[in-house]
């Protein structure tokens, strides 16, 4: 058993980096703790986000982000490997845990994911508490929306722009980034699961790669699973998540893997973000082409590693910038 979180891969500003590491900490061990327990990948990984979207640190559930209005869209997936049933939602606005809500899309539906006005109305009717805009919208998002005029200049320097000066503007963070995790349990099952509040300044009704399958997030237990952050629209074009699972399947081993799927993003379409990805023999890869990425890792020998790595220290994005 084996289970890997990221909290996103963009400009992080150093004022937010040990809450980072802290908060991707605790996501991965409670992940950890239901694997030691025989419960399922698709357990963990719930939880693990579950554990991201109640930190407000992260641009998911409780530390999402403001669209162009002034209003919260958030949107998740989540996956199970053994037999690809996944569900999603997406522009959902009064729900803290977005990935509990699309876990009940494929559980409770025939569907594989609700939109808008009808995920909120389905949760509604699971019983899923309604929580305001207040609630979920943390100091540093307020500081944020009031900082930026428009979404081309947050995805810049989120995701484009090098150097730490990049992550503030006037003295406010980048509208930031996703929220994933991807484990392996005791049956040999993989699962993924990938939440966001999106990027500040979005237009109004903005998906971006999250709730997409195969983009924000894919996984089969016959090869392994993965969860992609960065800049949603690049990530959609080359879906990205399923790219490196299907580079598994080929027989590339999973490091390069998340290599060749980053660098092929940047080749096609000059986009930048993050991979973090299991496979089925429980072997670890990580890899971004941004500024910075935050993740945590419990391996196969039980070892925790938590880092927000910057520019130059991660395997796989020194080629993709390179171009």
């Amino acid at each position: 058993m084996a289970v890997i979180v990221h909290g996103g891969a963009y400009a992080i500003p150093d004022s937010i980096v040990d809450a980072s590491v802290k908060g991707c900490t605790r996501a991965a061990t409670e992940a950890h703790k239901l694997l030691k327990e025989g419960r399922s990948a698709l357990d963990a990984v719930e939880a693990a986000v579950r554990v991201l979207e109640d930190d407000p640190t992260f641009d998911a559930g409780h530390g999402s982000v403001l669209n162009a209005i002034g209003e919260i869209e958030m949107d998740a997936i989540i996956m199970e490997g053994r037999d690809l049933k996944f569900g999603a939602v997406a522009g959902v606005k009064s729900v803290a845990n977005p990935v509990t809500l699309a876990r009940l899309v494929m559980e409770k539906t025939d569907h594989v994911m609700l939109i808008g006005e009808g995920a909120d109305k389905f949760a509604r009717e699971m019983g899923i508490p309604e929580v305001s805009k207040e609630e979920l919208v943390s100091e540093i998002a307020r500081k944020e929306w009031e900082s930026h005029s428009k979404f081309s200049t947050v995805v810049r320097d989120c995701f484009y722009t090098t150097g730490n000066a990049a992550a503030t503007v006037n003295g406010a963070h980048c509208g930031h980034d996703t929220v994933g995790a991807v484990a392996l349990d005791l049956s040999g099952n993989v699962a993924c699961a990938t939440s966001t509040g999106g990027i500040t300044m979005k237009r109004v009704g903005r998906v971006g790669d999250v709730p997409l399958v195969g983009c924000g997030g894919y996984c089969d237990s016959e090869v392994g699973g993965a969860s992609c952050t960065g800049h949603g629209e690049s990530i959609a074009r080359v879906t990205l998540a399923r790219r490196a699972v299907e580079l598994l399947r080929a027989g590339v081993e999973p490091q390069a893997a998340v290599d060749s799927a980053l660098e092929y993003m940047w080749k096609r379409v000059g986009g930048h973000g993050g991979i973090i990805l299991v496979d089925k023999e429980g072997r670890i890869a990580k890899g971004f082409t941004t500024e910075r990425m935050a993740w945590a890792c419990v391996d196969l020998e039980g070892k925790v590693e938590s880092k927000v790595e910057g520019l130059g220290t991660s395997r796989g994005h020194v080629a993709a910038r390179a171009s």
